[in-house]
């Protein structure tokens, strides 16, 4: 990210807490506007964020000053409710396609004969290869959100929107109008995901396009902040209040009002510059932030769009010329095998260098070796290379024309390139299963520390790389040894910043036993089965004592979890690991005995569903759990009680077909008291 400067005078104040306020959410705003959609930062990261902390606690000082639109509404979001079908003003068509220039030329020809022989000017703007949704400003005010869907209704994600910091909460002038979009996962923070899944031992994902769709689809709306999603304008909604006639103006418009608009954008009055355009933009679209497939061409004038109409399926007014993905033979030298923090040795292929999408490639990779076999790739075969997505490199295959008796066949290791511990298979994947494998740690105690395992605040993965580094932690145990005086010593550590780490780390000592098993990393075990590991014993020392046999007989556990679990308790690598977190004051206290007979919700499958106004749906789905209930996200058969706050949707219609139970809050209220 670039770094924030140009502090303005206003960040230190004394006024009180209402004017504070306003004055912060003012700041903020223009702080998010020249940072998304002026490119020009005013104040660096870390006076940005302590900015917003402040802001947070005087909101929670004045609940009668909330807002909605507030700079702050971005920072919280965590799971929503479903969706709502919502639709679109005007259908939201495809664009018809051309994969040539001289499709561009004959679709010229066509509209200037429609507009009696007169050839419009044209602007051509980038194709953003993301996915296309719409937003809706009420009076300056973000007010909803939609995906393209059929074209005819899509889903409402205004939840997901207000978590981009590139859509503007509020607009520069009160005006009402519908821009439409895409939503992307830039390159960097799509790199970055990846990054983080391979060090989780999780599969890739393909491209940001599709992340992105899955991104806008989850109910946690967390993770559109965290895969930092991002919307860039490409069209005009049903109407608007900016009185422009053209597509350049209204994007001047657009603009000076603070949405996100590409600058990337030209007018042509002649065919031949536009076509010349459209070639070199080829050749230095991958220098670009966001991947670009391709440019759409539009007729400028809003009047002569409106005159060239539509057809069912598009309109005639505009076309997409889509740019082919590149593929570079090469050859691969080596394949190296990178272990990640379940143990998972990934192939690694090292290439002669080639420039693909404006970067050189030395290496790409193979995926998994089952995926080596089946495509019969050698040592020292040319094979084709392409970025997935064009993104990530990826070997596609060899070119079988040009093999020779001197290449030879990819052996799997037999054992770990790092510990020389032993590797097993499992499916298409390779696993080390030496839990104590150095190349395991780092990841292994990012995982442990991150959102939803541990949540110990502030101990990211920057920051264990530097402990792991320094030694100062070389286990789980160690995190638990951190003073203050310890990680002051670190670069850019302050004071206020090394107490807070130390109070965090404190305060995950009390998670619980579920809470450890998920966070440490066993194989196959996630919040699910790590739960219901705990229910079923009194502590630890209990589960270690536990057979194979008499795990494997547990709900949602069987064979292969129940041997990854004794296994690794047992290992040597385990059994000093969970010796460390208990000697450092771990609560590993198992949830056996609770939710019994005299919990109501004991063995009870349950559902949340609408707004809750009276509860946090975290908090209240970890209390039922600890009562002994299995909350689910879906009604079934099998659901004995719904939860139903405002706003219940399909949930509650459902429940209501098959006879469930249903409550309110105050029900539920009641059976917690």
């Amino acid at each position: 990210m670039l770094p924030r400067c140009r502090i303005p005078s206003i960040v230190v104040t004394t006024q009180d807490g209402p004017s504070r306020i306003a004055e912060l959410r003012a700041l903020l705003h223009q702080a998010n506007d020249a940072y998304y959609q002026q490119a020009d930062p005013i104040m660096p990261d870390r006076t940005y964020d302590e900015l917003m902390a402040e802001l947070a606690d005087l909101e929670a000082a004045h609940p009668a000053l909330d807002d909605s639109h507030s700079p702050t509404r971005r920072v919280g979001g965590g799971l929503i409710e479903g969706f709502e079908t919502v639709e679109h003003l005007v259908p939201m068509q495809s664009i018809d396609n051309a994969y040539d220039t001289e499709a561009i030329v004959v679709w010229l020809e066509r509209i200037t004969a429609q507009l009696d022989g007169e050839q419009p000017a044209v602007f051509a703007d980038p194709k953003i290869d993301g996915v296309a949704m719409s937003i809706h400003y009420r009076d300056g005010q973000l007010e909803l959100a939609v995906t393209r869907g059929d074209g005819v209704r899509g889903d409402d994600i205004t939840a997901q929107a207000r978590r981009m910091l590139s859509v503007p909460l509020r607009l520069a002038e009160a005006v009402t109008v519908e821009v439409r979009g895409e939503a992307v996962i830039p390159n960097d923070a799509f790199a970055e995901v990846n990054a983080q899944r391979a060090a989780a031992d999780e599969p890739l994902f393909k491209n940001a396009r599709n992340t992105t769709a899955g991104t806008l689809k989850s109910l946690n709306t967390d993770l559109v902040a965290q895969r930092q999603v991002q919307f860039i304008m490409h069209s005009r909604g049903a109407g608007d209040d900016l009185g422009a006639a053209t597509w350049g103006e209204f994007c001047s418009a657009a603009a000076t009002l603070g949405l996100p608009v590409s600058d990337l954008g030209r007018r042509f009055t002649s065919t031949d510059d536009l076509l010349a355009h459209l070639e070199a933009f080829a050749a230095t679209r991958h220098t670009l932030d966001v991947g670009i497939d391709g440019m759409v061409v539009r007729v400028d004038r809003f009047d002569l769009q409106h005159e060239l109409g539509a057809t069912a399926k598009a309109p005639r007014w505009c076309i997409a010329l889509k740019y082919p993905a590149e593929q570079v033979q090469s050859t691969l030298l080596a394949v190296n095998w990178q272990v990640g923090r379940n143990g998972t040795l990934t192939p690694r292929a090292t290439l002669d260098p080639v420039d693909i999408a404006g970067t050189t490639v030395q290496h790409a990779t193979l995926h998994n070796i089952e995926e080596i076999r089946r495509k019969d790739i050698r040592l020292g075969d040319a094979v084709l290379v392409e970025k997935a997505g064009e993104i990530i490199p990826q070997v596609l295959g060899p070119v079988l024309d040009t093999r020779t008796d001197a290449v030879q066949e990819i052996e799997p290791p037999a054992r770990c390139p790092v510990c020389d511990g032993a590797v097993e298979q499992e499916g298409p994947k390779l696993f080390c299963v030496n839990a104590a494998c150095p190349a395991q740690l780092r990841e292994r105690l990012a995982h442990f520390a991150g959102r939803g395992q541990m949540d110990i605040d502030g101990l990211g993965d920057r920051l264990v790389d530097e402990l792991v580094e320094i030694g100062l932690v070389q286990g789980h145990g160690d995190i638990y040894a951190l003073t203050v005086d310890d990680l002051v010593r670190l670069e850019g550590m302050a004071a206020t910043g090394a107490t807070k780490l130390v109070e965090a780390i404190e305060a995950s000592k009390s998670r619980g036993l579920a809470k450890v098993l998920a966070a440490v990393g066993i194989r196959h075990v996630g919040r699910t089965v790590a739960t219901t590991l705990a229910r079923a014993v009194p502590d630890f020392s209990a589960l270690a004592a536990m057979t194979p046999e008499a795990l494997a007989e547990l709900d949602e556990v069987g064979d292969v979890i129940a041997a990854s679990v004794h296994d690794t308790i047992h290992s040597l690598g385990g059994s000093a690991m969970f010796a460390a977190l208990q000697q450092a004051g771990l609560d590993l206290t198992g949830e056996a005995g609770h939710g019994d007979a005299d919990s109501f919700f004991a063995g009870k499958r349950i559902v949340l569903t609408g707004t809750l106004e009276h509860f946090d749906r975290r908090s209240l789905t970890e209390r039922l759990e600890g009562l002994g209930a299995k909350v689910s996200s879906s009604v079934s058969a099998k659901t004995d009680l719904l939860i139903a706050g405002a706003k219940a949707g399909s949930k509650l219609a459902k429940a209501e077909a098959l006879g469930i139970d249903i409550w309110d809050e105050a029900t539920v209220q009641a059976h917690l008291d």
